[in-house]
């Protein structure tokens, strides 16, 4: 990768040179221990490698962390499960029981378990259509987006919005127009504003969204106005099947909001992306700064769908290389190993235990019926504001709530 090409350049050159050719670390596994106690319900300090945020017009985050081992081995369990409930639904789109589109996060766990423990509950949330762990992890369940991705009536949203659209009271979705959820995500944070809630919205887009009209137009009236908006740019390097460096003019993503600061981030270190949404939230909504954008550098082991294997427009080595060396769940698992917060017996524990959840809702899913035809005329208005009737196909057919 280009990114850690010209890190491992910057470390043979002299040190009069480095600042010119220093980009962002993605390697899952660098964040140092500083100080443990000994009473283990204690947070320990750990110190990120220096490398794990580039900024623009705003200081970097504080590299020392403080985190339990208790939430260490939650995010771990997290992005376990996480990736299970991924490779099921890769396993059942490929047995034909998910049809359409199906765009899967596999190798981007710790940006959505990083924002989840970096955020309130109270906060909000949108993406596009690599939506599954945001859903789950922002109140949903694993059998209510498999169930949607079945098509069945357990789904989020019964089964009749699929992988695209899938909602929870803080979670406004995965959309399936290409940047569209940008300027939505700006909306909601207004609304935030001009409700005079203490709280912020996180507006995420891929590296093939970022050069979209209405994400520069997102950007101009969230600065304008001062909104409480998190723009976070999930680049995984590749949109689709074009690589950022030919897509993008500026692959510097974070440097792309104009008179918006911006954070470059290690997204494959949970620590860095929890660290850095806990910097967005203070940025935004404690001292109220406006608008920040975020970045992060992460990689998709799958093609950008199920449709696409991934492999026409990269190398299988590249992938196996990300797979072998940064991956962001064995980064976490280093991390817990070598601090001494539990053995590699206890993470296998929580590994089957993951297994297990994904396994049963599955199953669950799978046997849940399909939606009904009368299922056709409901939630299309938001539920108790509905009219007393709905208008057919033809002026004579029509439907009574």
């Amino acid at each position: 990768m280009a990114s850690l090409a010209r890190v491992r350049l910057a470390r043979r050159l002299p040190t009069s040179l480095r600042a010119h050719v220093r980009s962002v670390q993605t390697t899952a596994d660098l964040t140092e221990l500083r100080d443990k106690p000994s009473d283990p319900s204690q947070p320990i300090t750990v110190k990120l490698h220096e490398d794990s945020f580039q900024s623009y017009l705003c200081d970097k985050p504080d590299l020392e962390v403080q985190v339990t081992g208790e939430e260490l081995l939650t995010m771990y369990k997290q992005m376990q499960t996480m990736r299970r409930m991924e490779m099921a639904a890769d396993a059942l789109y490929k047995a034909k029981l998910i049809r359409g589109f199906c765009h899967l996060a596999i190798g981007q766990e710790a940006v959505s378990v990083g924002l989840e423990h970096g955020i309130t509950p109270q906060d909000r949330v949108i993406t596009a259509y690599r939506c599954h762990p945001f859903a789950v992890l922002r109140g949903g369940t694993i059998k209510g987006v498999i169930g949607e991705l079945l098509g069945r009536q357990i789904g989020m949203s019964h089964g009749k919005g699929g992988s695209m659209h899938i909602f929870t009271p803080s979670f406004f979705g995965g959309n399936g127009i290409v940047g569209a959820q940008v300027p939505i995500g700006a909306g909601v944070s207004f609304a935030q504003k001009y409700m005079g809630e203490k709280t912020c919205t996180f507006a995420l887009y891929g590296d093939g969204a970022s050069n979209q009209g209405q994400v520069f137009e997102a950007y101009n009236m969230a600065k304008l106005w001062n909104l409480p908006t998190v723009f976070v740019c999930e680049n995984n390097k590749y949109g689709m099947g074009t690589s950022a460096a030919r897509s993008s003019s500026n692959t510097e993503y974070f440097k792309r909001g104009d008179k918006i600061p911006g954070l470059q981030v290690n997204g494959m270190d949970i620590l860095a992306t929890k660290r850095a949404v806990e910097y967005a939230r203070k940025w935004t909504v404690d001292d109220q700064n406006g608008p920040l954008l975020l970045e992060f550098v992460t990689y998709r082991y799958g093609g950008h769908s199920m449709s696409d294997p991934g492999t026409t427009y990269r190398t299988r080595e590249e992938v196996q290389r990300m797979r072998s060396t940064q991956d962001p769940i064995r980064g976490l698992q280093k991390y817990i190993e070598e601090w001494g917060v539990a053995a590699e017996q206890e993470l296998k524990q929580l590994d089957k235990e993951a297994k297990a959840e994904v396994d049963a809702a599955v199953e669950e899913a799978k046997a849940s019926p399909e939606p009904l035809i009368k299922d056709l005329w409901t939630d299309i208005y938001y539920k108790n504001t509905e009219p007393a009737y709905m208008r057919g196909r033809e002026r004579e057919e029509v439907h009574h709530y």
